[in-house]
């Protein structure tokens, strides 16, 4: 069994580049970077900072290029490819990127000391989850009628 799977949480380094393939299909890189805490043999906090290149298509390009800025908190899930090519010098080039499958934003402060709800946006099925200030509507369950009786209920 093989499993090629990415899943980081970072803040953007740079605003997403948004470009089109000569087919017309929408394309978005960006940089994430990622931070490790530890403390070393002597007790001193150490940090790490790791960079990661990710690559969107289609919608959620899209998306990301229209709500993501630097410093923007994201949630990146992915597999990751590594590319070859020739630079102008002849040179062979590599380079490591996380193909994002699905995309989920951070918070983003709606006024001062505000927070709204995160959005989710998949390649499969992008959806959004409702704004704190949209109340989703429940139905009622009317213990009342004949099928259904108070003892029967398990709480």
């Amino acid at each position: 069994m093989n499993l090629n799977k990415v899943l980081i949480l970072g803040r953007l380094t740079a605003d997403p580049q948004l470009r089109s393939t000569q087919t017309g299909q929408q394309v978005a890189n960006f940089s994430i970077a990622t931070n490790r805490v530890w403390k070393d043999k002597n007790g001193a906090k150490q940090e790490e900072v790791e960079y990661h290149n990710v690559v969107l298509w289609g919608r959620q390009a899209e998306i990301a290029s229209q709500f993501l800025t630097k410093g923007s908190l994201a949630l990146i899930e992915g597999r990751l490819r590594t590319r070859t090519w020739q630079d102008k010098q002849g040179q062979n080039r590599k380079t490591t990127e996380i193909i994002c499958e699905r995309l989920q934003l951070g918070p983003r402060s709606t006024q001062p000391g505000g927070i709204q709800g995160t959005q989710n946006f998949s390649k499969k099925s992008p959806t959004t989850e409702p704004a704190d200030n949209q109340k989703e509507e429940l139905p009622a369950i009317d213990i009342d009628e004949e099928d259904i009786k108070s003892e029967d209920l398990p709480f």
